[in-house]
């Protein structure tokens, strides 16, 4: 009896060790199955990224070839269209003649400095308009006002007022940017959520602490929209004003150009301006990218 019952422990002991092996098994399959599905969902998130890019860049060139060709046999009129080789040639020869990087330099000074003010004027008078209430009502007249109107339609106004030179562009860049910097800085600091701030006065929370805490991570978001579009109405602006009030910079190529029939020059002083606009978004994005990052916990 006892050696029935020894042969019974050991069968079981042997069955149990069978069921612990096979269900040892089927987890670490699991696993190398998991790990192998998170290697493709990995490699394929990789491939799409590089993909995307590239029909980009495919695109571009495809349209840049197309172009060419229809220069090339005359399918299009030349005169009216250049080509990509003959606007190649443009640049090198305003590059030979020594006059584009004096003129990309006036362009680029009045641009930075423009936008710079408009930077520095603009953020802390919409955070305070939008802030205040009786600021609001002092300045809220004039930001609507200037919104209302093209700014270009002052063009004359400040010609009288502040003369051609390079003072006169510094202006319209500042004008064209401000304002869109001025509306999205308020529109964010009206976004911001009430009750959270009705919690933190609750809590005696000072100005400063809300605006660190609560203010400033809400109405960023906001305020780098209105640097995206103050970024083009400054671009508008350097262009316009050296079109019409200027003897020199970029816009005065692309005036003289286009006046003289070179629509290759005309197209080469737009794909200047056009890399400006492209820089300068891609570090507006980096720096969102930047604040995204410190704005998660």
């Amino acid at each position: 009896m006892e050696g029935g019952t020894m042969a019974s422990n050991v069968q079981s002991v042997d069955d149990a060790s069978s069921v612990s092996a096979a269900e040892a098994g089927p987890p670490r399959s699991r696993r190398a199955a998991d790990a192998a599905a998170a290697k493709r969902r990995s490699r394929n998130r990789k491939l799409k990224k590089m993909i995307w890019p590239l029909v980009s860049t495919l695109s571009v060139v495809v349209f840049l070839g197309a172009w060419q060709i229809a220069a090339s046999t005359e399918a299009v009129n030349p005169l009216f269209t250049s080509s990509p080789s003959r606007a190649v040639e443009a640049f090198r020869d305003l590059v030979d003649r020594g006059e584009l990087w004096p003129n990309l330099w006036i362009s680029a000074q009045e641009f930075l400095i423009g936008f710079g003010l408009a930077v520095v004027v603009g953020i802390p008078l919409g955070i305070l308009i939008g802030w205040y209430r009786p600021v609001e009502a002092v300045f809220s007249p004039f930001v609507t006002f200037m919104n209302s109107i093209p700014r270009i339609a002052l063009l004359p106004l400040l010609i009288i007022w502040i003369g051609i030179g390079v003072p006169l562009k510094i202006t319209i860049v500042f004008l064209g940017a401000v304002i869109a910097i001025l509306i999205n800085t308020i529109a964010g600091m009206k976004a911001l959520d009430q009750q959270l701030l009705t919690m933190a006065r609750s809590f005696k929370a000072s100005d400063f602490q809300i605006f660190r805490t609560i203010a400033l991570p809400g109405s960023v978001p906001f305020i780098l929209s209105g640097l995206r579009f103050g970024l083009g109405h400054s671009l508008v602006g350097v262009v316009v004003g050296e079109m019409f009030a200027s003897n020199q910079g970029i816009g005065h190529i692309i005036a003289v150009a286009g006046n003289t029939f070179q629509t290759d020059l005309v197209f080469v002083g737009v794909v200047i301006i056009a890399s400006f606009g492209l820089l300068f978004t891609w570090l507006l994005a980096r720096l969102e990218q930047r604040f995204e990052s410190w704005r998660k916990p």
